[in-house]
């Protein structure tokens, strides 16, 4: 683990601190992008993705000076304690207080039945539930000082609509959906828990191995009553209203042009 910020101008003591999970690239860094745009310092997390982390950071820290941090994480290391405490004490190094905590790092990618195993168990339940709660519960006193709020990305197929043989995935993603609503009742009345649950918001890396062509990329389309892909920039929208919205929590909010409407889960 490690951070790195510019020194120049005096930063904002006053301006709301904000950490975003797996922020370095795409919707992560759409949100990190318009929350400080709205006067957010901004904690950018990141495992493999330190070249897109720092390169982020350094365009933040050129608009206002000091604003940004980037720290670097397994987020395995929620599985010790002692790692843990100082994964926690490096992100309240950076800005001394924390006021909203986004969760969105994930990994994603198909389980199908006969193939499954234990490291892909693993994985998709460290990243998409296990980890969400032990940093949510680590970090809830410093959220509690500040009244502040959890944001978790969910996805659509999380409730009753499973995405074919993507079953592991599906059930820890599933388990976060209801980490949102039991933390929601449990950190109340001082920490506020919401969710956004995404659609198809963006598309696979083409050169990734859940990469669409260009006909299931058209079915996809075909299949949203928008008639289009989604954007980060729609996912970051959510995100900022619930990061100001006092009186909401334990509400997820599904961000997906209507596709659920009209998905009945499969492919």
């Amino acid at each position: 683990m490690n951070q790195k910020t510019k020194t120049s101008q005096p930063i904002d003591t006053h301006a709301p601190v904000m950490l975003v999970t797996g922020s370095a690239k795409r919707i992560g860094a759409a949100i990190v992008r318009a929350a400080h745009k709205q006067g957010y310092r901004v904690i950018i997390h990141c495992h493999h993705s330190e070249q897109e982390a720092h390169a982020l950071a350094d365009v933040l820290n050129d608009t206002c000076a000091h604003s940004a941090v980037v720290i670097v994480a397994d987020l395995a290391v929620v599985n010790q304690a002692d790692t843990l405490k100082h994964l926690t004490q490096t992100i309240m190094q950076a800005f001394g207080q924390l006021n909203v905590l986004v969760h969105n790092a994930s990994r994603f990618y198909s389980t199908p039945l006969g193939s499954i195993n234990y490291d892909q168990w693993d994985e998709l339940l460290l990243t998409n539930a296990k980890a969400p709660l032990l940093l949510s519960q680590a970090l809830l006193p410093y959220l509690k000082q500040q009244q502040g709020c959890i944001i978790s990305l969910l996805d659509i197929h999380a409730q009753d609509k499973p995405f074919a043989n993507y079953t592991v995935y599906n059930m820890a993603k599933a388990a976060h959906r209801m980490m949102v609503q039991s933390l929601a009742l449990d950190m109340a009345p001082d920490v506020r828990v919401n969710g956004v649950a995404p659609g198809v918001n963006i598309l696979p890396n083409t050169d990734s191995d859940q990469a669409l062509d260009s006909q299931q990329q058209s079915k996809i389309i075909g299949s949203i009553p928008m008639q289009r892909i989604g954007i980060p920039a729609d996912i970051a929208h959510s995100v900022l209203y619930l990061a100001n919205a006092s009186y909401v929590t334990g509400e997820i909010i599904t961000v997906d042009g209507g596709r659920s409407l009209t998905l009945a889960g499969g492919n």
